[in-house]
């Protein structure tokens, strides 16, 4: 009975002091994502196993609803509670991308996933990214160093080892993200505009001499030049493929189960998931779910205005940065305006670690955004 009692009570603490318009658009979102995933995957599992089934669904449905557990436990902790306990997972998050060039699956040419019982194909930069929002937030706000160059250099580092983790990988777009998220942290903190302008000059030089004279990163080059030559390349193919789904779907869209990219390019329901949903439901869906996004960034950015903690506003405007930058260069590639990256849409997109990164980072956003209890 008092076991009921105190649960009732933690969920009602809860409930009260979160920010309920968010929440509700975090619901939005997920809710969106889980219907298009029903759409674009149920014919795909019926072409695959040559039955009427909803296998892709309802994993996805587990995964939100998973996701929903993460949300609840990383927005009811206390604040200083998260701050303090996320460098340990950070460094747990951290030591599973260290494995995943030794007990890594390969697919694709590319080893990014590590094989769990309870996940099978989990990514680990999925777990990274959110607390390495924390991590170098709490640095750069941390007085214990007064030394503000030391502090850029430290999260430098720290970004750097995650980087050349993922380029080893590879995985060119996480690294990018890696590296943009890094340079907002650094922005906002206050940094003097030439050190960020020489950090970024640095950064593309160190980049262009990789692309064109180590020998791993050569697959970066012959993308790029792919995506430059409209008749050669497999990945270019599938934006073309992609970029022809949306034109075709007009305004309107040809209507559910009509589509047919999902069924012509792999991982349509991942990475190109902006154009599966453009070519069954129009322009205007698509439209419709930036604005929601654009909704979601805005709220969360009117709470930075308010907040006065250096901290809170570090790790807000880094999640909220990750969210719209990754959307963006989804959307990107769905378009053809970059290169093919994998880069899942947040919310949107199919996968088990997409999801359990999103849910981190609604959470957190959640956490901070709470009405302050006098």
């Amino acid at each position: 009975m008092k076991n009921k009692i105190s649960i009732n009570s933690l969920y009602y603490e809860w409930w009260k002091n979160i920010d309920k318009f968010i929440f509700s658009l975090i619901i939005i979102l997920f809710s969106t994502g889980l219907f298009f995933s029903l759409v674009s995957t149920s014919l795909l599992v019926s072409d695959k196993l040559d039955t009427n089934d909803y296998a892709f669904f309802f994993k996805h449905l587990s995964f939100v609803f998973l996701g929903f557990i993460i949300i609840f436990i990383f927005s009811s902790i206390d604040k200083e509670k998260l701050f303090k306990i996320s460098p340990a997972i950070f460094l747990f998050s951290l030591i599973s991308l260290f494995l995943v060039p030794l007990i890594g699956v390969e697919v694709n040419n590319a080893q990014r996933w590590i094989d769990l019982y309870f996940l099978p194909r989990f990514q680990p930069i999925e777990l990274v990214k959110p607390f390495l929002i924390i991590l170098i937030s709490l640095i750069l706000s941390s007085e214990k160093y007064s030394n503000i160059y030391f502090k850029y250099l430290l999260s430098f580092l720290i970004t750097l080892i995650i980087a050349l983790l993922l380029a080893a990988q590879p995985d060119i777009g996480q690294t990018l993200l890696i590296f943009f998220s890094w340079s907002v942290l650094i922005f906002i903190s206050g940094i003097n505009i030439i050190f960020l302008i020489t950090s970024s000059l640095i950064l593309f030089l160190v980049l262009y001499f990789s692309i064109n004279f180590v020998p791993k990163f050569l697959y970066i080059k012959n993308r790029i030049l792919s995506f430059f030559n409209t008749e050669t390349g497999t990945h270019n193919a599938q934006s073309e493929k992609a970029i022809d789904s949306i034109t075709s779907g007009g305004y309107f869209g040809k209507g559910i189960g009509e589509g047919t990219l999902k069924n012509r390019v792999p991982e349509a329901h991942t990475d190109y998931i902006i154009s599966v949903i453009s070519e069954e439901f129009g322009v205007i869906a698509i439209i419709l779910i930036l604005l929601m996004f654009l909704i979601f960034i805005y709220s969360v950015f009117k709470k930075v205005y308010l907040e006065n903690d250096e901290r809170t506003n570090l790790v807000l405007v880094g999640c909220i940065s990750l969210i719209l930058v990754q959307a963006m260069i989804h959307i990107g590639v769905n378009i053809r305006l970059f290169p093919t990256t994998g880069m899942t849409l947040p919310f949107i997109s199919y996968g088990g670690s997409s999801i359990i990164s999103i849910s981190i980072l609604s959470g957190i956003i959640l956490n901070l955004t709470k009405r302050k209890i006098s």
